[in-house]
């Protein structure tokens, strides 16, 4: 229990002290820069949390939706997700500079996470700590299955999660925040026995692409190649298309705006005389008058 509650403490000082720096760095620097990168770094030190405590699969699952519920009513926008920036790059929704400070700025909130969490095990407050420093250089790989295997784990939970982005983007927090939060935790209990369901690129890079057991490229396939390959699919199933790369639509017919009315069609033009002037009626009244008697 001691252990739980040095954890926890830990857990909530670091969300306390993101959230002060993310309020500092709104306050300071410019908006686009504060949007596209000061946000993305606070929030991904927030985002290594669970995994920095050793905790068990139960607390672990427990942990991650109230992480992913505080997450959702304070993110602020921020993403912590490279194929979630990706995503709103495609959808034309962010510049080409904009998504790469993003990407930079997730990179570097990742490595700024690990020598925090390094940092915290090294004073030892705990003895699950002490053995999580012990381990900490000679770490297992989380790809507990094989590398096809993985890909197709990591990239259908991506898939489900930028699907369930889409179709909830525009509902209210108070049901988008939770739906997406318990969808994440199942995911998450689901495939984590397999690939411990990272499907976030910058996660899975800082947590086991430095540990045993897997070459640099497998842990690339798995944990980059297969969110990126499913949040491209979710893309193109929601909206049928890649709005960045195509302006046709590739898998849904376009339907007419207009509806065509059913039932007898009015008369056209042809059909109907037209009074004074039209080319038609000066035409008829000129034949009318050679048919009156004393016209010729």
């Amino acid at each position: 229990m001691a252990g739980l509650n040095v954890s926890l403490s830990f857990f909530f000082a670091t969300f306390a002290l993101c959230q002060a720096a993310r309020r500092l760095s709104k306050a300071l620097l410019s908006e686009g820069t504060y949007a596209s990168f000061a946000r993305e770094v606070m929030r991904v030190l927030v985002e290594l949390g669970p995994w920095a405590g050793g905790f068990g699969p139960d607390l672990l699952l427990t942990l991650l939706f109230l992480l992913l519920l505080v997450h959702g009513a304070t993110c602020d926008g921020a993403a912590a997700n490279p194929t979630v920036s990706l995503q709103e790059l495609l959808l034309a929704e962010a510049s080409v500079p904009c998504t790469l400070l993003a990407l930079a700025a997730q990179g570097l909130g990742m490595q700024a996470a690990r020598v925090l969490t390094r940092r915290y095990w090294a004073w030892e407050l705990s003895d699950l700590h002490v053995l999580q420093s012990l381990m900490d250089a000679h770490c297992s790989s989380t790809l507990r299955t094989s590398v096809p295997h993985g890909t197709l784990v990591e990239g259908a939970c991506a898939f489900f999660f930028h699907l369930s982005l889409l179709r909830f983007r525009n509902t209210l927090p108070i049901y988008r925040v939770p739906l997406t939060a318990l969808l994440v935790t199942f995911m998450a209990y689901t495939a984590g026995p397999f690939t411990s369901a990272f499907f976030n690129p910058a996660l899975a890079a800082s947590v086991t692409f430095q540990c045993s057991g897997s070459t640099l490229l497998e842990y690339a396939q798995v944990y980059w190649l297969g969110p990126l390959t499913g949040m491209v699919l979710a893309v193109l199933l929601h909206h049928g298309r890649l709005p960045r790369l195509f302006q046709r639509n590739l898998l849904y017919s376009q339907k007419n705006k207009y509806r065509t009315p059913r039932g007898k069609l009015a008369p056209g033009p042809r059909d109907t005389p037209m009074p004074g002037g039209g080319c038609r009626s000066r035409e008829t009244t000129r034949e009318a008058g050679r048919q009156l008697p004393g016209s010729g």
